[in-house]
């Protein structure tokens, strides 16, 4: 046999197998040659080789690649001299092998009549049977009754099966076990297959139970040599394609794995067999092996058998086609017994397909891609990277991951690791899956079928990848889209506030309330000397001033200082209030988690938080379980202190809060909302005795302490003074007062107020206080050093605090939009500090800034109208409602009730006459009532007593269609009070991620160019991100944006806002209607079956949608006839895109 060296060598195929014979080529001195189709010009795997062509110019993407006459033509142009087919494609086909010989070109695989007569699968299973090899037992006619079934069977040996010829779906199918079961069986399936199928021909074959599919490696050479290369285990299969193969066999008994290995080297001697090839058998349960089929080339999964025998398969293959033995010192096979097998090795094949939805097919572009590696580890790719296009119109594999170790259990983790470094984000893959197999117990064990992956539910059971990377830098890409000339400063470290020793429960006024409870805790103010402190900074002071934007992220970095600086605050007020939906709605994060996160880096100062009632935190009525289950959550979560207030001081609206918080033995502040001048004698509505008696009430129901929350600031000194000395004489529960410092006043009525016995006071620290928020903990701290009522706090250490929150405001500069100095004239319009603040902005979004002034006076003005009532949240914001409405369409008191009759009052307002937020002091005025409600009836008594409890069980099924894995109870009492904000909410954490933990500026503003930011997505994890810049605007209305993620390129394309009059819209189908038809996989629209106005029905295919080698069927949902055809064979569509409707 003459030898004949190649020089020059083609490979007929494409992607990894490609690569992988270039390889092999290269490692021999070969000269390599590639050809690729019009759909692969971007592929990899062209420039691996030497030389690379286009094929197929004119023919559909696979057809390239099954052109013989192009490819022999290519082949004789081009001066190659062998052919490589690789697998799939034209590898077992006999008339390419027949058109290399005769081109005389040589085909690295078997001569032609042997590809030809082990192609046919018949024929194959003829010469087994020649060979001595034994095959699956069955008939071949059909039985004549029921004694034939039972001879057969007994020949065969049990179990057995009995098919229906026309069988299909399980039906027409009996599985036997002993004899007696056969002919009772062959009647039951021949009367089935009758009346089911109209045909009732019977076959039987022998079944095998929990068959094993192995197959055996053999090489042969051209002199008559024929060993086998040990054997591989193929049994983890899904719709017959291989998923995870191994080596060896471990699993099936030595002395089995000797007879396949005998059998299959028999089979490929009986014809005279060449080259690499496959012979596979099926094992069942009882070590009974059946020949299956003989594939005539190099299989996928051929790696594992290089890992542990150390031959090069491919080199192999190329070596024995020249015409060299398979003793050739680079295949090292002089005898059988040369064969070494040294070690375990798995393959995983990582493929772009979706296991969550039935595998179906992905492509696009890849976002990100990253390989793993390490000693025993082995990768065939090399066709992908970042930035490649993954297309629907080939086989879904990115990469084959081999991993080599000494025990199976150790590759099993090797492989889990290895597939796991395998890093690819902008399509989905099968890892998730593949690791769900690798860490299987039965896997690990080797006790694997072909039927494993069909019976065990849980490998499809995955854990949502987190890609967190990719959604951050969607977050930012979309800041930078949507605002590309923003100027977007730079800041330095924050000056972070240190503890100067380790705070416990014990540094704080808190272990006494957890201790001894909230009547210990009452006492314990009551014979302090010294002024108490709340601090508000991480509530009403950011509320006021930076419109309730405080991140949860900077209160955080603050917390240790915060613990020890105030260890001495009677409490931090840091929830409640416009903070918990606007941490939802907003700051895109978790109110409780904030709640959590503070009270385990705070555990010694009492929790205090703003309730408004049976509002809760929010602005309508709630129902009373809600209630009750809110603030018992907030207690448990850490809530110590609850300011529990209605903004009419209506009494009925604050029971039951006020009852659910001593049922958890909180501590309970009785809240009375002052408004008006007590020194003003022409002001008789809000005397000294209306609050008086209020707080007596307050004191009777059980409050532990009266809050006095002067919300605008309006409790002058000398009112402050008179005030707390006569309810100091009136009550005997200690008093805390509250105000904001938008005149500049509020120092002075601290002082006064001391001075008359008030026990507490709020303050904010130095930069987040005074204007619309509170006044400065700072300069109250330095106002009564020395004095009898010196707080005890060091000015030194506050002054850590400010340096900290000085920093931070910088970072809210967007919203820090407020007053710049000191306003008088808040005694005469009354707002309420926080809304003074916000109304200008609302204001000028509605085009009546010029108008501020107008509406400023028109506030006062409705104030009146409405008979002088209390001004806080919400009854404030519907004071501002009413007062823009009226301003808007020129309305007077005068003429409101003539001209509203034709008018759609706001919502706050018509809640407010409905009585929905209570009853003021001062009743409504009817006319104007009757004209907002237009003929609605008005409630008398409490919301609270005519809304239906929440349906928790209800409320469980419809969290769970869009937040399965919610939690109890904080999911569903937030989902009851903002059902729409909440589901945003969890929408948002979906498409980014948690973001929580992002600076600030990024957050808000985004990076300015060439920034450099360091994002921690959990401890020890930090993406190092560097904004490079905006890209190109893409043809469906997105826009890339560029980044370094890591020290790598990314690039990551997100939608435009400016590009909605040029971009290609994709509409995409409603899956809730069925007259809608959608893509069910992305990919190329194969085939349209139907126009418009043909008739189709339920189940009819209207279209094909084929996605690597996979055609999907989209079938109609209901009868009627074609409207509209939207697609057009050869076009590419997204995953629900609308193809066509029907009407």
């Amino acid at each position: 046999m003459t030898q004949k060296p190649f020089n020059k060598v083609l490979a007929a195929n494409r992607g990894e197998i490609a690569i992988r014979i270039f390889r092999a080529c290269y490692d021999l001195g070969l000269h390599t040659v590639a050809m690729y189709s019009n759909e692969d010009t971007g592929g990899q795997f062209r420039t691996h080789a030497d030389e690379a062509y286009l094929i197929g110019e004119n023919k559909s993407p696979v057809g390239a690649y099954l052109d013989i006459p192009a490819i022999i033509d290519l082949a004789k142009r081009r001066g190659v001299d062998a052919i490589h087919p690789g697998y799939g494609f034209l590898s077992e086909n006999a008339d390419f092998a027949k058109a290399c010989e005769d081109a005389g070109i040589a085909f690295i695989g078997p001569p032609s009549d042997i590809l030809a007569m082990m192609g046919d699968k018949l024929s194959a299973k003829q010469i087994a049977i020649k060979a001595g090899v034994p095959i699956i037992p069955g008939s071949t006619e059909p039985l004549k009754d029921g004694d034939d079934a039972l001879q057969k069977a007994i020949s065969f040996g049990f179990p057995i099966i009995l098919k229906a010829a026309a069988g299909g779906g399980g039906r027409g199918m009996r599985r036997c076990d002993t004899p007696e079961e056969v002919k009772p069986a062959f009647e039951l399936v021949r009367s089935e297959a009758q009346k089911a199928f109209g045909n009732d021909d019977i076959f039987i074959e022998k079944f095998l139970v929990e068959p094993k599919h192995i197959e055996v490696q053999v090489l042969a050479d051209k002199y008559g040599n024929c060993y086998h290369i040990g054997e591989r285990d193929c049994s983890l299969q899904r719709r017959y394609q291989k998923v995870v193969e191994f080596a060896p066999a471990w699993s099936v008994p030595e002395s089995i794995r000797e007879q396949l290995h005998a059998d299959a080297v028999k089979i490929a001697e009986a014809v005279g067999y060449v080259n690499a090839g496959t012979v596979e058998f099926l094992v069942d349960r009882d070590g009974n092996h059946y020949f299956i089929e003989m594939n005539p080339r190099i299989q996928v999964e051929h790696t594992v058998t290089e890992m542990v025998t150390n031959i090069d398969l491919v080199r192999a293959q190329i070596l024995i086609a020249e015409g060299q033995p398979i003793s050739h010192p680079e295949i090292g096979l002089g005898d059988q017994n040369n064969l070494k097998v040294n070690g375990y090795a798995i393959q995983c094949r990582v493929t772009t397909e979706d296991p969550a939805n039935n595998f179906a097919p992905d492509n696009g572009k890849i976002e990100a891609y990253r390989s793993g590696g390490g000693f025993g580890v082995r990768l065939d790719g090399g066709n992908v990277g970042t930035g490649s296009i993954i297309s629907p119109y080939y086989d879904s594999l990115l990469v084959k991951v081999t991993s080599w170790d000494c025990t199976f259990p150790a590759v099993c983790r090797k492989a889990t690791r290895a597939i796991n470094e395998e890093h690819v984000r902008g399509v989905k893959t099968n890892i998730p899956f593949v690791t769900n197999i690798l860490t299987h117990p039965t896997f690990v064990a080797g006790k694997c079928h072909t039927k494993f992956i069909d019976e065990t539910p849980e490998l499809f059971e995955f854990t949502e990848s987190r890609d967190r990377a990719t959604r951050v830098l969607k977050y930012i890409a979309n800041i930078q889209v949507n605002n590309p000339d923003a100027e977007r400063h730079q800041y330095d470290t924050p000056r972070f506030p240190k503890a100067q020793r380790e705070v416990t429960k014990q540094d704080g006024l808190k272990l006494l309330l957890d201790t001894d409870g909230p009547e210990a805790v009452k006492e314990w103010v009551l014979g302090q000397k010294k002024l108490l402190i709340t601090d508000t900074t991480m509530r009403d002071a950011h509320q006021s001033l930076l419109s309730t934007r405080l991140r949860t992220r900077d209160m955080v970095k603050g917390a240790d200082g915060t613990a020890d600086i105030l260890a001495d605050c009677f409490s931090l007020e840091m929830w409640g209030g416009a903070t918990f939906d606007t941490a939802y709605r907003f700051l895109h994060e978790s109110p409780w988690e904030r709640l959590e996160m503070l009270r385990e880096k705070i555990p010694n100062i009492p929790f205090q938080m703003l309730l408004r009632g049976s509002n809760l935190v929010g602005y309508a009525s709630y129902p009373d379980n809600l209630v009750r289950a809110f603030i018992a959550e907030s207690a448990r979560e850490g809530i110590d202190v609850f300011r529990v207030f209605d903004s009419l001081n209506w009494m009925p609206n604050m029971e039951t809060a006020m009852d659910e918080v001593l049922r958890q033995g909180k501590f309970l502040e009785g809240t009375v909302c002052y408004t008006g001048d007590i020194l003003d004698p022409t002001r008789d509505r809000y005397t000294l005795k209306y609050y008086v008696d209020f707080a007596k009430e307050l004191e009777r129901r059980g409050a532990h302490m009266l809050a006095i929350k002067d919300m605008s600031g309006l409790l002058k000194p000398y009112a402050a003074k008179k005030l707390v000395s006569t309810l100091k004489q009136e009550i005997g529960i200690p008093i805390h007062l509250h105000t904001h410092n938008t005149t500049d006043n509020q120092i002075a009525t601290y002082l006064m107020a001391a001075e008359a016995g008030v026990d507490v006071v709020d303050t904010a620290i130095g930069p987040l206080a005074n204007l619309t928020s509170q006044p400065s903990m700072n300069a109250l701290v330095e106002s009564l050093r020395g004095q009898e009522r010196d707080t005890g706090f060091d000015p030194q250490r506050l002054q850590e605090l400010a340096d900290y929150w000085a920093d931070v405001r910088l970072r809210y500069e967007s919203f820090d939009k407020g007053l710049k100095v000191p306003v008088t004239d808040i005694y005469r319009y009354e707002i309420p500090g926080g809304q003074y603040t916000n109304l200008q902005p609302q204001v000028e979004s509605l085009g009546l800034g010029h108008r501020f002034a107008e509406v400023k006076e028109m506030y006062r003005t409705v104030n009146l109208m409405l008979g002088d009532i209390i001004k806080v949240t919400p009854s404030s914001k519907m004071v501002g409602d009413l007062a823009i409405f009226m301003v808007q369409n020129d309305l007077t008191p005068e003429n409101i009730v003539e001209k509203g009759e034709h008018l759609a009052f706001p919502d706050s307002v018509v809640s407010y006459f409905k009585g929905m937020m209570g009853q003021p002091p001062c009743g409504f005025p009817k006319d104007l009532q009757r004209v907002v409600l237009k003929g609605e009836k008005a409630i008398n008594g409490r919301p609270g007593d005519l809304l239906p409890p929440v349906d928790w069980d209800q409320l469980r099924s419809e969290i769970r269609k869009f937040y399965p894995n919610y939690e109890e109870p904080r999911s569903l009492i937030s989902f009851a009070m903002y059902p729409k904000v909440y589901e945003e909410y969890v929408r948002h954490r979906k498409e980014y991620g948690y973001i929580m933990r992002m600076g600030s500026h990024v957050f808000f503003n985004g990076m300015a160019v060439g920034e450099v930011n360091k994002i921690n997505i959990e401890d020890g994890k930090t993406l190092m991100i560097k904004y490079i810049g905006l890209g190109d605007r893409n043809d469906d209305g997105t826009r890339n944006v560029q980044f370094e993620l890591n020290g790598m390129r990314r690039e990551v394309a997100v939608p435009d806002p400016t590009a909605a009059d040029t971009a290609k819209t994709v509409v995409m189908a409603d899956p809730n209607d069925k007259s809608q038809a959608g893509a069910s996989i992305p990919g190329m629209v194969s085939k349209v079956n139907v126009k418009p106005d043909d008739q189709v029905k339920v189940n009819d295919v209207l279209a094909v949608i084929e996605a690597m080698k996979m055609e999907t069927s989209v079938v109609a949902r209901m009868d009627g006839t074609v409207d509209e055809v939207f697609v057009k064979g050869g076009q590419s569509v997204k995953a629900g895109e609308l193809l066509l409707t029907i009407k």
